[in-house]
Order: C-alpha cells, then sequence, then structure tokens
C-alpha cells in the first residue's frame, strides 16, 4: 500500500485530490495561484471559516470546491518559508500523505511550490520520503475484504504525482532517496512481524534477499561458531530451538584497497529474559528485540540501494532467548571469542552477549575503520532519555561527533553519555574477567563499559536503541509501533563524511 510516486512539471490538475500550500498570509505558488483565482475568493472564504493561517502542517480541506475542476482541494500551511529545510519538507510530506489518505482517494496531485521562490529538487525529494515513510502502515495479517479493508480503507496504492519544478532532476534524485526510504521500511518490517514468523532463520533469508541489490551475504551456522569459540554468543542462543546465526553483509561500493567501515546488529528475535524470565506484561514487545539487527539490514539495503561510493560490513547476530532446561543459568561462567571470561548474572542482559561475540569477530576478522553497533540494549536508557533520543557511548570524539550532526540532520537524534574506569569496575568480578551486568544503577553506562571490552581499541560507538527503534512517539512520518530508526542516521553519517574519502 506504499504510493506510486512520479514527478513532473506543475500544471493545474484536472480532477481527483489537489494539494497545494500557503504561507502565513495565505499566498500560494504560482501555478496554484493561478488555478485558485477563477474560484472567487474561495481559499481567504474557507480560511477564514475555519481559523486556517497557514501555519506550518496545519490543514484545510475542502470537498468539491466551488469554480474548480479538481473534487477536493487539501491546503497545507507552510508557516514561515524562509524556515523549512529538509525535515521540514519531509514532514510536510507526511502531513499530505495523512491528509490524503483520510480522503481515500487513489490518486492525488500536488502543486508543490513556493510562493516567492524556486524549490530545490532535494527538498521535493525529502517531500516524498517523508509521504511514502506516512503511508506505511503494517496491516499483512489482518483479513482483508474484496475491495476495501475492514476500515474502508482502499487496497490499491495511492498514485502521487508530485509537480515541482526541474522535475527531471528531482526524478534523478528520488532514485537514491527512494533506496533509503525502502531501507527504512525493511527495517521497519522486520521490527513489527511476530517471532513465530521472524525467527533466526527466517531474518537471515531476509538479509539473504539483499544479494539482488549486488550486496555479498555470508551466514555463519551454528557449527562454524563453535569453531570461532563464539561462546557468549552461543550461551544465549542454547535454550532455543531457533539455531543461531551470524549474518555478515558485505558492500563493496568504494576503492579497492579502501577499509570498510563496519555496522553490527543485536538481533535477538524474541528475548523472554531466559531463566531470568521477563515479566508477562508487555513480554510480547520483546518481538522488536532485534532493532538494532533490523537497522543494520535497513541501511545495507539503503547504500546498496543508491550505490554508496564506501565499502560497508553489516554484521547481526540472530538468536532467540528462552528458559528451556538446555538455557545458560545465572552463574554460568562463558569464554567469548575474544578469550574473554564472562560470569551470567542475569540471563535476561543477553544482547550484550550476542554483540560482545559479533564485534571481536568485526574487528578481528575485516579491520574496519571504525565499528557502529546498534541494540535495543537497556531499559535504563529510557529511563534517562525517554523515547526521543537514542543514547550513544564512544571511545572517540570525532566519529561521536559526526554521528550527532547526522542525527541533527535527519531528526534521528542521539545523546552522548559517558563512559570512564569508575563505571569499568562495576562489571569487575572475583569469579571472571567481567560479569554480564553491573546491576540498576548507570545500567546503559555499564552495559556500554562491557562492550568496549570486544573492539580492541577500533574507533566505536555503541548506539542503544532501546527507547527509539519501537514504541517510540508518533511523527508525521512515522505512526506504527516500529519506526526504522536508524537508517536514515547512519546512511547520512556516510554520506557526508566516509563516502569517497
Amino acid at each position: 500500500m506504499l504510493p506510486d510516486i512520479s514527478f513532473a512539471n506543475p500544471a493545474a490538475p484536472k480532477k481527483g485530490v489537489a494539494v497545494v500550500f500557503a504561507d502565513e498570509k495565505l499566498k500560494l505558488g504560482p501555478v496554484a495561484g493561478e488555478y485558485l483565482a477563477g474560484a472567487d475568493g474561495l481559499l481567504e472564504k474557507a480560511a477564514k471559516a475555519a481559523s486556517f493561517k497557514g501555519k506550518a502542517n496545519a490543514i484545510l480541506d475542502l470537498i468539491a470546491p466551488a469554480g474548480l475542476s479538481c473534487d477536493r482541494l487539501i491546503v497545507i500551511g507552510l508557516g514561515k518559508p524562509g524556515e523549512l529545510g529538509e525535515s521540514e519538507w519531509m514532514k510536510l510530506g507526511g502531513v499530505a500523505m495523512g491528509a490524503i489518505k483520510s480522503t481515500k482517494a487513489t490518486a492525488a496531485t500536488v502543486l508543490l511550490e513556493l510562493p516567492d521562490a524556486g524549490l530545490a529538487p532535494e527538498m521535493a525529494t525529502s517531500f516524498a520520503a517523508g509521504a511514502k515513510l506516512r503511508a506505511y502502515t503494517f496491516d499483512k495479517y489482518k483479513s482483508k475484504k474484496t475491495n476495501d479493508d475492514e476500515n474502508g480503507e482502499p487496497t490499491s496504492p495511492v498514485k502521487l504525482a508530485i509537480g515541482v519544478e526541474n522535475a527531471r532532476d528531482a526524478r534523478k534524485l528520488w532514485t537514491a532517496g527512494d533506496g533509503v526510504t525502502d531501507g527504512v521500511i525493511l527495517a521497519r518490517d522486520l521490527v513489527n512481524e511476530p517471532a513465530n514468523v521472524l525467527d533466526t532463520v527466517e531474518f537471515a533469508k531476509r538479509a539473504k534477499a539483499l544479494e539482488a541489490l549486488g550486496v555479498e551475504v555470508e551466514i555463519l551456522e551454528e557449527k562454524d561458531m563453535k569453531k570461532l569459540k563464539m561462546n557468549a554468543l552461543l550461551g544465549v542462543a542454547q535454550g532455543s530451538v531457533k539455531p543461531p546465526k551470524l549474518v555478515i553483509m558485505k558492500w563493496n561500493g568504494g576503492k579497492k584497497n579502501d577499509k570498510p567501515i563496519a555496522f553490527i546488529g543485536k538481533g535477538v528475535v524474541f528475548d523472554t529474559g531466559g531463566i531470568s524470565i521477563k515479566p508477562a506484561g508487555g513480554m510480547e514487545d520483546m518481538k522488536g528485540d532485534m532493532g538494532g539487527a533490523a537497522a543494520v539490514t535497513g541501511l545495507m539495503h539503503a547504500l546498496a540501494a543508491r550505490k554508496a561510493k564506501a565499502n560497508v560490513i553489516g554484521v547481526i547476530g540472530l538468536v532467540e532467548n528462552m528458559p528451556d532446561a538446555n538455557a545458560q543459568r545465572p552463574g554460568d561462567i562463558v569464554t567469548a571469542m575474544s578469550g574473554a571470561t564472562i560470569e551470567i548474572i542475569n540471563t535476561d542482559a543477553e544482547g550484550r552477549l550476542v554483540l560482545a561475540d559479533a564485534l571481536w569477530y568485526t574487528q578481528d576478522r575485516f579491520k574496519p575503520r571504525f565499528m557502529i553497533n546498534l541494540a535495543t540494549l537497556t531499559g535504563a536508557i529510557i529511563v534517562a532519555l525517554g523515547n526521543h533520543h537514542a543514547g550513544i557511548f564512544s571511545n572517540d570524539d570525532e566519529l561521536a561527533e559526526n554521528l550527532a550532526k547526522a542525527g541533527k540532520a535527519t531528526e534521528e537524534n542521539v545523546w552522548r553519555l559517558p563512559l570512564s574506569k569508575d563505571y569499568d569496575k562495576l562489571i569487575d568480578t572475583p569469579n571472571a574477567d567481567m560479569k554480564n551486568t553491573g546491576g540498576r544503577a548507570a545500567g546503559s553506562i555499564t552495559a556500554a563499559q562491557f562492550l568496549q571490552r570486544f573492539v580492541n581499541d577500533v574507533p566505536w560507538v555503541h548506539i542503544d536503541v532501546a527507547g527509539t527503534a519501537m514504541g517510540s512517539p508518533k511523527t508525521e512520518i512515522s505512526k506504527g509501533w516500529a519506526s526504522g530508526f536508524g537508517v536514515r542516521l547512519l546512511d547520512r553519517l556516510v554520506a557526508e563524511n566516509y563516502e569517497g574519502k
């Protein structure tokens, strides 16, 4: 049900739904202004009656507008056009698609214009991306009626014709922009899928499908990981009938001898907590405990789809954490691939065990320029930051700063928290080299301190997306449970800092 988006030069719509934009003085773009000129003050009268003042993202919806050929006119406020940037245009795309969806129309014409200036094609593609992301709904398991679904929504995609200056340039840019949008949607789909469908085998299969875009995909099975002595990861998986897998995705878009950059994702397809079982309330949300792996997979799709000029490695550790008779116990001691020993204090602190081996494997095999891992790792990060920022931890100031700038540009915001030897002491234990949790105090920080022991001085960032990958606040471009957080953030990081360099 994603929209069929096309670009053309602005032209007055002859029928269907028309979308135009007005500033705070109710001034329209040139084509829209000419189109409404013969409507005898329609906009002014309707705006007065509805108290519409052209504020940013405000909507004025007119059915069967007198004097116009269209069946419905939707006017969206621009606010102050000079303040509109990439994020604002993306939000406007979401607002427009929300209004169009409410009409249940199957086609709409958008006159994407500014009142007194031309619109850069980059902004047009941001608008299109926002519209497509807003259109996303995860409804594949809902029964449908013959023509409409149970809510009366049409079952055919909306044809969205965007009229914009330099339509040819916008069309070219959209090829890359749409690849990134599809990466976000892939990540959303993966997080939304129930665990009885998206188990470790199915997840690996969907990652393997990226080969169609030119990504090289390699899958390590349990026997391969045993040979590599990945006992931290394998210990999490041993209580499940679902086999563990380590998926390695390679995109070779840079120069042959350039060092790769690496992204690693936690992929716990369902997390009961294991023997340290979670409370029943809300446990259904643990189907999304693979949000980090979903983001890495979506990112690899985005980079390959837009032919990124970089060598990129994506690694995801896929396990299921179940309380079987063979499950790992509190008090067990495992030896990670690095050779370090870990005392298991709480089997619900499992994601860091998966990442420990995945991080060590990545730095050891690929010698990357840097590593960034994503994980729905701790509830503590939600206590600290809520659902509006992901927490980041890093051993490299430049990398962390570049990531923060990418967060501001995409509004997938991050906030850096500290690492220090004092926090590191909280995961010391007399029984092994470390324990897998330092308790409730500074819980997200001690989790990051644990991970840092497996990066071996490679520049690294840990992103805790527990509050942003799922159940995050609804926005103009995300109305579902899974947000796809991290794909646009990391794509921007690569594009602006590491591509072709």
